[in-house]
């Protein structure tokens, strides 16, 4: 006869696989899209900052409604904003793949598919970063594993099989990936349906303003909370000025075709799978504080060795990059959510993603001006110099806290 227990892991495990189901269709169609929207961007215009622009677009959704859309999700059921989310971003990519068809697409309106986009994931990553403990509850090693397999799908997808799929696709009709995308989100928006209905457990009622507020001071007056924001920021300020440039450098450089570029992209997925199994082990004896220092110092040695110009040291750079990266998002999304009540979940998960998520925008214009100024080595020379200083200014403040 199964006890409670048995039956409580049940219903966590069916809980579970809709959310993975759902995270590995999306995702790979998220790899497909980071593919070719670059090189999209790389085939109407030269310039290194409207490319970069085009990845700073969809950072910059977080600036504008990141905090809000925290809030929201703290008041209504998970399920139905993350439904909601997907089938948003189905008709914002569908109308892409039918303006490329019809050759109206501009880098303009690009950049206004990839904000929208964003906008998607505003509701979308705190709606299901707060379902993963609602689900499988919140044991410490259940959590951390449990991440883990999302965060290895995520790698696996967007990074490793989306975007060969993405760059193969554009290099034949440039409007498939995009309407490829499409169609993930509409089957994640299906698979989703077989997630609980849960919500906050104190749904918040109080006016968006004052939600938001409160969200925030609750992230700045936790010490551990603040610290790991900062480090989220700091890694990723770091990835996007090497990354934001990267397409040219890979075309320009390392002489990679479309489908070479994906190629390359995709080495960051094996090191990510490898994060998807290390993050859970290594959060079990390291804090999270001194795995985001390492990460810094880790990642921007990987873009050094960018610097010899050979695509093969190239692709184990960006495997060690993906090994750093999926191993912090396991370590500190964990420590995160264990560190956040159920009805504040949305809401710092929000404020940490504008903190982290904004960094990356920033981060890529800046790739993108260093680039236009300099050459398309400058931002391999200048991350590697200031992700070094954030480990180090990252190390000491955490020892101190």
């Amino acid at each position: 006869m199964a006890t409670g227990t048995d039956e409580r892991q049940t219903v966590r495990k069916r809980g579970l696989a809709p959310l993975l189901a759902s995270t590995g269709v999306s995702v790979t169609g998220d790899g497909i899209f980071a593919a070719a929207a670059p090189l999209l961007a790389a085939s109407l215009t030269r310039n290194p900052v409207a490319v970069s622009a085009v990845s700073a677009a969809g950072y910059a959704a977080w600036f504008l409604v990141g905090l809000p859309a925290g809030a929201l999700v703290d008041r209504w059921h998970r399920r139905a904003v993350m439904i909601t989310a997907d089938l948003a971003r189905f008709v914002v990519l569908g109308v892409l793949a039918l303006l490329l068809v019809t050759g109206h697409a501009t880098v303009g309106l690009l950049i206004v598919a990839v904000f929208l986009v964003g906008v998607g994931a505003c509701f979308f990553e705190p709606a299901a970063q707060a379902a993963v403990p609602a689900i499988v509850g919140r044991d410490k090693s259940a959590l951390s594993r449990a991440n883990g397999k999302v965060w290895a799908l995520d790698t696996f997808g967007r990074s490793l099989a989306g975007p060969p799929i993405g760059a193969a696709l554009f290099a034949a009709v440039a409007a498939l990936p995009f309407g490829l995308d499409a169609v993930s989100f509409l089957v994640s928006a299906v698979l989703l349906i077989g997630l609980p209905a849960g919500r906050a457990e104190s749904a918040a009622t109080e006016p968006i303003l004052s939600a938001v507020r409160n969200g925030v001071r609750y992230l700045v007056r936790s010490a551990e909370l603040r610290t790991l924001s900062l480090g989220m920021a700091a890694y990723n300020f770091g990835y996007n000025v090497a990354f934001a440039t990267l397409v040219l450098f890979a075309e320009d450089v390392l002489h990679l075709g479309n489908i070479g570029y994906g190629a390359l992209i995709a080495t960051a997925a094996v090191g990510g799978i490898l994060g998807g199994w290390l993050g859970p082990r290594v959060g079990q004896h390291i804090s999270a504080r001194r795995v985001y220092a390492v990460a810094l110092l880790v990642q921007g040695g990987a873009w050094a060795l960018m610097l010899f110009g050979n695509p093969w040291v190239a692709g184990v750079a960006l495997a060690v990059v993906g090994i750093a990266s999926t191993t912090v998002s396991v370590v500190g999304g964990s420590a995160r959510q264990l560190l956040t009540p159920d009805n504040m979940l949305g809401r710092v998960t929000a404020a940490t993603r504008l903190l982290g998520i904004g960094s990356a925008g920033v981060g890529a214009m800046v790739g993108g001006a260093i680039a236009h100024a300099g050459t398309l080595h400058t931002p391999l020379i200048v991350a590697p110099i200031l992700l070094a200083v954030l480990s180090v200014v990252f190390g000491l403040r955490s020892s101190t806290t």
